[in-house]
C-alpha cells in the first residue's frame, strides 16, 4: 500500500509517517519512482508507535525498541521494559515537578487573595 492508505487506515497523517520513518521508527520498500510502500506488518507498527507516543516516550527511546518489534525475543523485551521503566521515571520526575510548581503557585495566589481581602 502506498504512503496515503497506510494514513488513512491508521489515522496518521502522512506528515507523520514521514516523520516516523526519519526518525527510524518505520521502514518502507522504495519503488525505483521513489514512491513509499507498506505492507500489513506496517498499519501494526504504526499503531505500537502511537501507543508508546501516547504513553509519553520520545521517539529516540520508540527507536530503541524497534528491534523488539520487529524480532519479539525475551532479549529484546527485557531490553524494552529497561527503556519503559527508565522513561516512567522520567515521567515521575517531571510529574513531581509540576506538582511541585502548582503548590508554590497555589500558595502565591493565596497571598494574592488575601491581599485582595485586605485591601478591599
Amino acid at each position: 500500500m502506498r504512503i496515503g492508505e497506510l494514513s488513512k487506515r491508521t489515522g496518521v497523517s502522512q506528515r507523520s509517517l514521514r516523520y516516523y520513518e526519519q526518525q527510524g521508527l518505520l521502514a518502507s520498500v522504495r519503488a525505483p519512482s521513489g514512491q513509499r510502500h507498506y505492507d500489513e506488518e506496517h498499519v501494526r507498527r504504526v499503531e505500537l508507535i502511537r501507543a508508546f507516543l501516547s504513553a509519553g516516550l520520545p521517539s529516540h527511546t520508540i527507536a530503541e525498541l524497534v528491534p523488539c518489534m520487529a524480532e519479539p525475543s525475551r532479549p529484546g523485551a527485557e531490553r524494552a521494559l529497561a527503556a519503559m521503566r527508565r522513561e516512567r521515571e522520567r515521567l515521575s520526575l517531571a510529574i513531581d515537578s509540576l506538582t511541585a510548581a502548582r503548590a508554590a503557585l497555589d500558595d502565591l495566589m493565596d497571598a494574592n487573595r488575601n491581599y485582595l481581602a485586605e485591601h478591599a
